[in-house]
Formats: structure tokens, sequence, C-alpha cells
């Protein structure tokens, strides 16, 4: 434990707002982009790069949609994504010195 966990932390998770995205969708399992913009308080432009690196890592899944003729997207959190930030929050308590539950 201490700083040899620190090497264990995924870079692709670790920025703000990826982390904000990956709390969320841990939780709900899956939102569409406008939900995620909202609670982030992100802007399309910026919430666009982030889930797109995080799909690009195989952590999160987006589906595109019409709903009565306007676009839809679901983001949802993958298998690999929850192992991934599973082991993302045993390295940050390694850190900081607590015990995994």
């Amino acid at each position: 434990m201490g700083l040899k966990d620190l090497g264990r932390i995924d870079d692709v998770i670790h920025g703000r707002m990826r982390l904000g995205i990956m709390v969320y969708l841990a939780d709900a399992e899956t939102a569409d982009f406008t939900e995620l913009k909202t609670v982030l308080e992100a802007t399309q432009g910026n919430l666009s790069v982030h889930l797109k690196k995080l799909e690009e890592a195989g952590y999160v899944a987006i589906v595109k949609s019409f709903v009565n003729n306007k676009p839809l997207t679901r983001v949802s959190i993958t298998p690999e994504g929850r192992a991934a930030f599973a082991a993302y929050l045993d390295a940050i308590a390694g850190l900081i010195g607590k015990a995994p539950k």
C-alpha cells in the first residue's frame, strides 16, 4: 500500500470529467448524453471528448438513436469499465492507506 499504488492509477479514469462520468454510471448503469451534461455541468464538446476516450478504452458503450425524430445518445458502463473503476478505487484507497472493502 502507499506510493506503490500510484502506478495503478488509471489515467483514462483519473481526469476530473471522466471520473465524474464513471462515478455517475457506476450507480446509474446508463444515462443519456443530456443527463450527463447536466449533472457534470459540462459543455457538449467537452463531454463528447471525454466519452470518446472512455469508449476507446472499452469502459463505456455509446448507442445513438432517434426518438421522435430527435437524436438520443445513451451511455452505459461496460463490465470492463466497472472492473477498471473498481481497480481505480482500490488504488486510490491504497494511496490514502485505506483497506479495500
